[in-house]
Order: C-alpha cells, then structure tokens, then sequence
C-alpha cells in the first residue's frame, strides 16, 4: 500500500451528507481474509427461449457479423465482463440432450426436441465444439452439465474423454474429435453431474442420486488425469437442508469438489409478476427473496462444516437471479432487466464476497435473452442490462483478498416487514482496496462513515448505478438510460470517508 496520503475531497454537495443518516462501517484493513474467488462471477447459457438461438449464436451464413456463428457483439461484450466461467448446455435442458448428436457436420447432426423447454425443435448447430471454442475465445473456463436423467455413465465418460483426452487413446473419443475437426483437448475441469436431480433431473430422492452420483463420478474420473476434475454434485433449490446432510454425509470427500444449490429471487412461483411494471410492495418482496441468499449459504455452510472441516468442498451456487412473468413473444423466459436487478446483483454479489471461504463459484442465470440476462439482443441489436454494468463494476473483486466490513444497517421498512437497507463487501488487491454498497432503500439515501484507519491511499475513485425509478430500463430505443457513471460525492480526512449512499443505487469506491 502507498505510504502518502491524499489532501482532503470536500464536495459541493456536503448539505446531502449532513441531511441523510449516518451509518459506522468499520473496514478492517489490518484482518485480510480468504482470497475471493473469481469464479463466484460465472455466467449460465442454457437452450432456452433465444438464450443460445438466436442470442449467443446466429449461425455463420448470419449477416449479423460473428465469428463461427456467434455473434461479434456478444463476444466483445462478455470479453470486456471478464467473465471467468460460463455453464452450459442448462439447467433442465441438460436432462434430455446427448452431446453425440451435436458433433460433426453440421448438415449430419441430429436434430433435438428441447422437452425442457416448449418441445422446439433445434437443428443442435450449436455443440460441444462451438461452446468450447466460444470458451476459448472469451478466455472463460467451461462448465459442463451432464445428463444423468436419461443419459448413461459411458455417455458422460466418453464425453471427458472426447473433449479432455489427448489424440490417439481411443477411436471413439479422440480419433473421432480430431475427425471433427479439433486436434487438440480443450481441458474441461468443471462438471456438474446431474442438474436439479430432485426435480426435473430425475424427481430422485437424495439416496437414489448419491448412488448415482458416486458411480458417475468414479467412472468420469478412472484415469490419469493430470489436474483431476471439479465434480459438482446437485445440491437443494430451497431449503431442504436434509438433502445437503445426505449428500455431504453419503459422497465420499474424494470424490467431491463442489455442492450446487440453487435461489432465484422470486415473488411466488405461481404469481411471478411483471419484469418492468411492479408495485414498491412488489419491489420490497423480491428484495426480501434475494436477501435469503445469506441465510441460504450460512446454513448450508454449517452443514458442510460439520463433514469437510478443512472446507475443501465448494459451494458453488450454479443458478441465480430474479424471476419474473416472461415477456411471450420476445421469447421463452426473456424478461426486462429494470434498476431492480442492479440491486439484486449488487446484493447477491456481496453475499458471494462475503462468504467467499466457502462459496468460491457461482453462475448468474441468464446470459442472454433469458431471466436475468446481462445481454438483450433483437435481430442485429443489442443493449447491455444494469445487470450488465453492476457485473462489470464488480469484477474487481474476482480474485482479490476479502477484507472484512462490520456495521449495523438500518432497516428498510415496509408495513410490519424489513429487511436490511445496506450490503457492503471489500477486497484489496495489488495495493488497491475496492468498497462495493448497495442500497436497496426506495426511500432513504445514508452517509456512510467508511472508517478505514490504518489503511494510507493517495486518490479515491467512485462509480455509480442510479436512476430516477426503480422501474427505470435499457430499451434498443434507449440503450444507455441505466449506465455507470462517475460518483464524487464523498469527502474524505485521515482515517475515514464520508460517503452519500442515494436511495436504490450501487456503488463502487476504489482507493489506491
């Protein structure tokens, strides 16, 4: 860290400071912690609705401009995420597809009904090699899911075989992939053995998948591999904590790396409500599902501890995000992506930061087009969500050291309800220490007092997701009305920063 110091930040602003409520934050800069792990900032790609058809790719007789028929666009765009991993084929998708019917030439490939998802019809012009091309474009790691509900255990040993194996040890797999037109293995490490096995994965109960599972994992891994494989087995979608017990009880350490477990902030499963067009109640709701996030992991987590005291086994929570009403004829499960979500994402990314000792992966359910997407498309354009830019203002923190931040919120009231107001998360890395809050007040602003004695910078710079209206969007007619922008409204003497937090907003402050 830099030993001088800045000259004091006085803003014009200062009667804001004065008139909201202050709020103590402690950074405790002297207790660094675990290192945050940069696959907690992971991306999900099902097929579903225009998620991969029609959003990632578009075919390379496309005059979208793409590159092996992905579009160009959505490239760059993930690119500049950093986007550390990205899941793929689903999610339920991933129950009834055959990764053997979408390898070769395209006009020989088999084509697919999508039972998940509406029974369309898919031509599988997007495969194995294409996703993993994409993955290597992006400079992302794949994670794939296998299909355990109507699959078999050679089909997903021949496919760590097909995309892991070098050239020559066995026609069936890697002869046949260099046939295909890839010589060399992509290396996958990450792989979910089955998706929501206690649902559309099976409806097993947890004995019938552990069983399962041990035998999937063995057979996947009864070589020499060099750096081994992250199997990740299906954890709970909500809290069924006896699940995680059986699990964590039943699988043998050594041949697990990761527990999935799955939240969506959603208001009821039967009554989704609109993306774009919801009440302050209806606002108050999903934040108070998103907020079950931390109560999700910390007790999950206890359980894990009692079995992997060394804490070698990940939680990994694979499916994230808001849930809302689809938007029917933009496609199955396309939804808009309002200042609502900037909050969720803050929110949850936060939670992730903060017990990052155990959760060190997760996946934002959608990329493109599908739930809470960071990219909408439509034919040849494209808009960045605020999910979008939260993500990118967050990716500071992907591999940085957690430092941890102590405070009392004040509560967000809504009628006899609440729920906390403030998230707050740190990290530090190459001398520079990165503050993310999150207010999720519809109301109030707060003045946080950042104290962070000890800690000497030079400069602090700010940035900003803030709107007029909660509701407030991104359209292809007005693609930047929910952006980043430049936040200077802090002041700052030795040993703390005053900052002026508005209502429903994110920021990240950085000093250096």
């Amino acid at each position: 860290m830099k030993k001088s110091y800045m000259l004091a930040i006085w803003l014009s602003s200062t009667s804001l400071l004065l008139s909201a409520q202050n709020v103590q934050v402690k950074v405790h800069t002297d207790q660094p912690a675990n290192q945050i792990n940069k696959h907690i900032y992971g991306h999900f790609a099902e097929h579903l609705g225009r998620g991969v058809y029609g959003g990632l790719y578009v075919g390379d007789t496309s005059s979208i401009p793409n590159t092996d028929g992905v579009r160009n666009d959505v490239i760059d765009a993930l690119k500049d995420l950093k986007i550390p991993n990205l899941r793929w084929p689903g999610g339920c998708f991933a129950d009834s597809y055959h990764w053997k019917d979408a390898v070769g030439p395209k006009d020989q490939r088999l084509a697919t009904e999508n039972m998940a998802w509406g029974n369309v019809c898919e031509d599988n012009g997007f495969g194995t090699h294409e996703f993993l091309d994409l993955c290597e474009q992006l400079g992302a790691e794949a994670y794939l899911a296998t299909n355990m509900n109507s699959g078999t255990v050679r089909e997903a040993v021949d496919w760590v075989q097909y995309v892991n194996h070098a050239n020559g040890t066995s026609y069936l797999t890697t002869d046949l992939r260099e046939e295909n037109g890839r010589a060399t293995p992509w290396n996958v490490k990450f792989w979910g053995i089955g998706n929501e096995s206690w649902d559309c994965g099976g409806n097993m109960d947890v004995d019938h998948y552990t069983d399962l599972y041990k035998q999937y994992a063995t057979a996947m891994t009864s070589y020499s591999n060099t750096e081994g494989l992250f199997r990740v087995a299906v954890g709970p979608g909500w809290d069924d904590y006896h699940w995680t017990v059986e699990v964590m009880k039943q699988i043998p350490l050594k041949r697990l790396e990761g527990l999935s477990i799955h939240h969506y902030a959603v208001l009821e499963w039967s009554n989704k409500g609109s993306s774009y067009d919801f009440t302050d109640d209806q606002y108050f709701s999903t934040m108070k599902k998103a907020w079950f996030m931390d109560e999700f992991i910390t007790e999950n987590s206890k359980i894990m501890d009692q079995y992997d005291p060394e804490n070698k086994v990940a939680l990994v929570v694979d499916e994230w995000g808001g849930w809302y009403a689809p938007i029917p004829e933009k496609g199955q499960l396309y939804q808009q992506n309002t200042m609502r979500d900037a909050m969720i994402a803050g929110l949850t990314l936060n939670v992730f930061n903060n017990h990052s000792d155990r959760v060190r992966m997760a996946n934002l359910a959608q990329t493109v087009n599908v739930l809470q997407a960071v990219i909408l498309t439509e034919e040849e354009k494209m808009i960045l969500t605020p999910t979008y830019h939260v993500m990118k203002m967050y990716a500071v923190h992907q591999d940085a050291t957690l430092i941890p931040v102590s405070f009392d919120s004040p509560e967000y009231h809504k009628g006899e309800d609440q729920i906390p107001a403030l998230s707050i998360s740190a990290s530090e890395t190459d001398g520079k220490l990165s503050v993310s809050m999150v207010n999720m007040d519809l109301d109030k602003g707060y003045a946080l007092k950042l104290d962070l004695s000890g800690y000497e910078f030079d400069t602090i710079k700010g940035q900003i997701i803030e709107s007029e209206d909660i509701r407030d969007h991104n359209t292809f007619d007005q693609p930047r009305k929910v952006i980043t922008t430049e936040f200077k409204d802090f002041k700052s003497k030795k040993g703390s920063t005053i900052v002026s937090l508005p209502a429903f907003s994110v920021m990240m402050l950085q000093f250096d």
